[in-house]
């Protein structure tokens, strides 16, 4: 005879019973549906935390089976906040689109739909907190902005579960998904020095207080460090915005320093231009973005993922009714894949 479980498993219909209402009202209040009031969803939440309810794993995982067998019906919307001066320049890059893309099938997925929403003179944070409010939108996704940064001081972030790509978003500090720009940028080094390359330069950007330079520049050294690189290249750091003598200042530092490859963080084209170089015929190049980097060669950052666990990141905070600002600060990286391509030739054949 199996000795008796102390502490048994609290129902669906237990927790229903002391409330007044039906099992399936509280399942789908668990789930945070918005199909139950926020104020109901609310006390059913707290009442089965007192009870002591555990979801049951392998129900779960049958109940995710069974509705992946057909797709979920749609029945609210997460927010992609889109603050650029030029809001159209966003998903020109062809990264962010991607974000966008993976954010958005993942999101259809679960029974939500991704919809962008601007900042601009008409639609302020205060406004497009109404509409979310209108709206019972509860999810956010913040993807990478320009340099123009919006006025958040007094939108309420303790009301939403967010989450950011990438650094370059300074306020609010919420979860992020980002590239693991340290560890791409170690592997595209060892990558280039595979093809037979030692004199590698590196083109990033002008300071550790750029949120996107310090990473790139950690990998490069360590890269180097490790490795081993021949007369240890200066690196090439780019203002923002860059001053009127950046074109000659390249072309000094190639005059110097003859690297046999670059390996670049920016879109380089104007600098190879005004020192007349070619791009395979006088330098080879490598970039940390293929896709926006301007060359064939160097690393996919596998955007598409990127925004796929950037919405899975956002969702876990909304069922988990975790809202605002975090006091601990999570960050997931997403690594990337080496491409080969014509931009740099294997120089070992």
């Amino acid at each position: 005879m199996e000795p008796e479980d102390p502490n048994p498993r609290v129902s669906l219909r237990q927790i229903a019973t002391r409330l007044g209402v039906s099992h399936v009202t509280v399942s789908i209040a668990l789930r945070d549906s918005p199909r139950v009031s926020a104020a109901l969803r609310e006390k059913i939440k707290k009442t089965a935390e007192e009870m002591g309810y555990r979801p049951d794993p392998m129900l779960h995982a049958l109940a995710a089976y069974r509705t992946g067998k057909s797709p979920p019906a749609i029945h609210s919307a997460i927010a992609w906040i889109n603050a650029w001066q030029r809001p159209e320049e966003l998903r020109g890059y062809r990264e962010f689109d991607l974000y966008w893309k993976g954010a958005s099938k993942c999101a259809a997925k679960f029974g939500y739909r991704l919809e962008e929403f601007r900042i601009d003179k008409q639609m302020n944070p205060h406004r497009l907190h109404q509409i979310f409010q209108a709206r019972n939108i509860r999810g956010i996704l913040l993807p990478p902005h320009g340099p123009y940064q919006p006025d958040w001081k007094d939108f309420p972030w303790e009301e939403y579960s967010v989450a950011r790509f990438g650094r370059s978003l300074k306020f609010p500090s919420a979860h992020l998904v980002t590239a693991d720009q340290l560890t791409n940028t170690f592997v595209a080094v060892s990558k280039m020095r595979e093809r037979g390359y030692r004199r590698i330069g590196l083109v990033t950007f002008e300071t550790d207080l750029d949120p996107r330079g310090p990473h790139f520049t950690a990998g490069f050294l360590s890269a180097r460090e490790l490795l081993g690189d021949a007369g240890s290249l200066p690196i090439f750091r780019i203002e923002e915005p860059a001053t009127k003598d950046l074109g000659d200042r390249f072309h000094e530092w190639m005059k110097r320093e003859k690297p046999d490859a670059l390996l670049s963080t920016v879109e380089h084209k104007i600098l190879l231009h005004h020192a007349g170089l070619r791009v395979p015929e006088d330098i080879a190049v490598a970039a940390t973005s293929i896709l926006d980097g301007g060359v064939d060669s160097g690393m996919d950052q596998n955007a598409e993922e990127i925004g796929r666990v950037g919405f899975l990141l956002l969702n876990s905070l909304i069922n988990d009714g975790s809202r605002g600002i975090p006091t601990i600060f999570r960050q997931i990286l997403v690594e990337g894949s080496w491409v080969d391509g014509t931009s740099l030739p294997d120089r070992r054949h």
